[in-house]
């Protein structure tokens, strides 16, 4: 035996005398079953007497229908055709007067009333009616990672707001359910007014959802269901998320607590949130088969359904909101920094303004950057000490953490019943400053100035170079340039807009510090110029230009794009090299310049350019003097002296006889023995811990199975002028990655202290001249017989030079002359 419905449609019958024609849209209902919201409306059936209509010219002055049932309530599906609102009129003007007869005769009336139960369609933005619904419901995109290029921003809010097609949707509420109503007489009150449809609701539950949204576990039990969504008839939901694969206790034990969860694999479990009435069916879908499905009212009752491949958990114990503080434990004052928070079962709650879900797999690089941050499979929101936002009652994960020099916090929360507020506390490992090292990244794109204070201070980072750059015809961060720092109130973070230029085949070049900017910024065509663009400047120039600002020139991401760095070495022009992953490569080519005889720095950038890189993941520390005021200047100034380590997240000390990393000390002619003293701290356990000469290692401390603290002291032997290293990293100086995009890994690596058995330090590799030699013969070979170019006469170059060939090749044959001078004097 079937059961009742929870709806029925009411036919019009008799008392329909308009046709579908009257509605001026050029959508009109289609004639027969139209269900909306989820509810069984009913056009028609015949074409031309299909819809009553009230008032105006052209309508009656009442119409009677037969109704003859037990309801809760009856839904109208009804519309204006005409309105004055936008005239002046105010609004609750009285339409139509609905009179409904009992069985025993009582009879109640209701007055309906444009903006209140009804309103015109097409509706002004901002005009909707208080009591009734668009027959639109809100919905989600079609299709969350593609569509239209103009889509991509509406497509991030995962909300559309449902808007009237051909009706208003209104439920009046019947004082007398159990009363059985045998008609209704719809009265004109004067404006055009039209029915279209009316649904008796039969079900104890009012039509529309008013329940806030619930969170749910689904889990599709065939792994190989790949793109699912699960449908609401009666409600909405969200786009489902995938939860972390992590329990509780995993996620807890972690090494790299607040530094991410391990990527989740697959589809399922994912949360997803629902509002919907008791009667709607919940229906997970892949395209058009049903994997399973389960009834609203009764998941509310039981807490879980299994149906076909599907189980769906109800895992929302309720929620507060909870106004969070984040104390530095020495100090008791807020400390900034990045927070996650969810529930046992996965289910991310971040604070009011930040996304659990941050928007990074639309296939692009300059989406949805700053303020939130996406490691693995969970989501972090920068604070500034201070967040508010909804947070389960019960059992949380708290993940906070702050740079390096803090130590992260994963721990369990509970949150009780009418509970508002919550402090946590993180301890300070390392002061760095203190100990007058300042760190920064080299290398950030597309935040904003504002935003990059904020991400700076989450993650306890003293500079950031945020770098104006072109791709192909995309000019970024044009408007954040000043010339000058962004200093934070306290003095301690620094943002400066500066600029990356960049050419696909010479090289990167990033200019620290620039008064004005240095243009072009971009030359030569896609991807870093426009289509078709022209070699118009070298790296050279760009160098040149930037230290007549008195700017810092470093070359970003050693070795790659690899042509033009041999020329800039070679002649002096470059600062400091910069390493942003670890890699064999990246190591190989920096010792290759250090053995060839050149001083250079090293230097941590991140090149973030997405939301799931932190600022500051691999990162500068630069030794101020402490005579020295910390500021941008200072920062550089000390950082093309030498004075710095890399950092993935170990913190490095070294020394060489007691001289500091950047310094040269002096060793017996002839050669000799020196201490070297190296300690690492971290808050990821670390393997090893290396001094390397000329790339080969010479003294070592291991830690098989990691360890936060790690230091060594020997006496090496030194036999000539050289260079020596601190390094460290995993077992054998491997990566135990990060869990950023890149999964870059854990390491750090010192500037190197120099050791001169003479006067001056000089050190000479003939296999590394003749490599630079190669490539510098490459750079003049594409330039003269590749490169794209205007016809000589045609237009006059930003250099104001007749002979644009012989701007160009200059500074390689200056390149080429010093190093075939190093080679007859090595």
């Amino acid at each position: 035996m079937d059961a009742a419905p929870d709806y029925l449609s009411i036919p019009l019958g008799e008392a329909a005398n308009a046709s579908v024609s009257i509605i001026r849209e050029p959508s009109r209902p289609p004639s027969g079953p139209l269900v909306l919201r989820g509810l069984p409306f009913e056009v028609g059936p015949e074409p031309g007497r299909c819809l009553v209509r009230l008032g105006g010219d052209g309508g009656a002055t009442e119409a009677e229908l037969t109704i003859g049932l037990r309801a809760r309530h009856m839904v109208f599906a009804h519309r204006l055709l005409s309105s004055r609102v936008l005239e002046g009129d105010p609004p609750g003007r009285p339409v139509a007067r609905l009179t409904f007869t009992y069985e025993d005769g009582e009879q109640v009336a209701h007055t309906v009333r444009e903006r209140f139960e009804v309103a015109e369609i097409p509706t002004r933005w901002g005009q909707l009616p208080f009591l009734a619904l668009p027959d639109t419901p809100d919905e989600l995109p079609s299709d969350r990672w593609r569509g239209p290029y103009g889509g991509i921003g509406p497509r991030q809010t995962e909300a559309f707001q449902g808007w009237a097609r051909w009706f208003y949707l209104w439920a009046w509420r019947n004082p007398r359910p159990q009363a059985r109503i045998e008609s209704l007489l719809a009265e004109s009150l004067g404006p055009e007014y039209v029915i279209g449809s009316v649904v008796a609701g039969l079900a104890d539950e009012f039509p529309f959802p008013r329940d806030g949204m619930r969170v749910l576990r689904v889990t599709v039990t065939d792994p190989g269901e790949a793109d699912w969504r699960l449908a609401v008839d009666r409600g909405v939901s969200t786009f489902p998320y995938r939860l972390p694969d992590s329990s509780p206790q995993e996620f807890l034990a972690d090494p790299l607590a607040g530094f991410g969860d391990a990527p989740a694999s697959g589809t399922s479990p994912a949360g997803v949130e629902v509002s919907a009435v008791p009667s709607a069916t919940l229906s997970v879908r892949s395209g058009d088969a049903e994997l399973g499905s389960a009834r609203w009212g009764d998941l509310l009752a039981q807490g879980a359904a299994e149906s076909g491949q599907v189980r769906i958990e109800l895992v929302d114990p309720g929620r507060n909101w909870v106004r969070v503080t984040v104390l530095d434990d020495s100090t008791g004052q807020p400390v900034p920094c990045r927070v996650h928070f969810r529930s046992p079962a996965g289910v991310p709650f971040q604070p009011h303004g930040h996304h659990p879900q941050v928007n990074r797999g639309l296939d692009t690089w300059h989406s949805d950057i700053g303020g939130d941050l996406r490691l693995g499979s969970i989501s972090y929101a920068y604070i500034d000490g201070h967040c508010e936002g909804w947070l389960p009652r019960g059992e949380v994960l708290v993940d906070v953490a702050r740079g390096f020099e803090y130590q992260p916090l994963r721990t369990r929360v509970s949150i009780a019943p009418g509970q508002r507020e919550m402090t946590l506390r993180l301890r300070r490992l390392r002061d760095m400053n203190a100990e007058r090292w300042f760190s920064g990244d080299t290398h950030v794109h597309f935040l904003s100035s504002q935003g990059a204070q904020l991400e700076a201070r989450g993650e306890d980072l003293n500079v950031v170079n945020l770098l104006l750059s072109q791709w192909g015809h995309l000019f970024t961060n044009t408007e954040e340039f000043t010339g000058e720092p962004l200093v934070s109130r306290d003095r301690r973070t620094i943002v400066y807009a500066t600029q990356e230029n960049r050419q696909h085949l010479l090289g990167h070049l990033t200019l620290l510090g620039l008064k004005s900017p240095v243009a072009p910024w971009c030359s030569d065509g896609p991807s870093e110029a426009e289509m078709g663009g022209t070699l118009e400047v070298t790296l050279s120039d760009w160098a040149d230009r930037c230290h007549a600002q008195g700017g810092t020139v470093i070359i970003p991401h050693l070795p790659a794009p690899n042509g033009e760095p041999a020329a800039l070495i070679a002649t002096g022009r470059a600062d400091a090299v910069e390493m942003l992953r670890h890699d064999p490569y990246c190591h190989l080519e920096y010792y290759r310049y250090l053995n060839g005889g050149y001083r250079m720095p090293l230097v941590g950038g991140t090149d973030k350019m997405t939301s799931d890189v932190p600022v500051g993941l691999y990162r500068t520390y630069v030794q101020i003097p402490p005579g020295e005021e910390f500021t941008y200047d200072s920062w550089c100034r000390n950082l093309a002296a030498g004075r710095t380590f890399l950092s993935g997240g170990p913190l490095l000390s070294f020394t060489v006889e007691g001289a500091v990393i950047g310094d040269t000390v002096r060793v017996p002619e002839g050669g000799g023995t020196v201490e070297v003293v190296a300690e690492v701290s971290s808050i990821f356990p670390v393997h090893c811990l290396q001094v390397v000469e000329r790339g080969r290692v010479i003294a070592e401390a291991e830690a098989p199975a990691g360890a936060w603290h790690l230091q060594l002291r020997e006496r090496v032997r030194v036999d000539g002028d050289t260079w020596l290293a601190a390094r460290v990293a995993g077992p054998a100086y491997t990566a135990v990655p990060h869990r950023d995009a890149w999964s870059r890994g854990i390491m750090a690596h010192t500037s190197p202290i120099y050791a001169a058995c003479g006067q001056d330090w000089a050190l000479a590799d003939p296999a590394t001249a003749q490599y630079m030699l190669t490539l510098i013969e490459g750079n003049l070979a594409y330039i003269t017989e590749l490169s794209r170019q205007h016809a000589p006469g045609a237009v006059t170059h930003h250099h104001g030079e007749d002979d644009h060939l012989a701007y160009l090749e200059r500074p390689f044959l200056e390149a080429r002359e010093a190093l075939h001078q190093r080679l007859r004097t090595s």
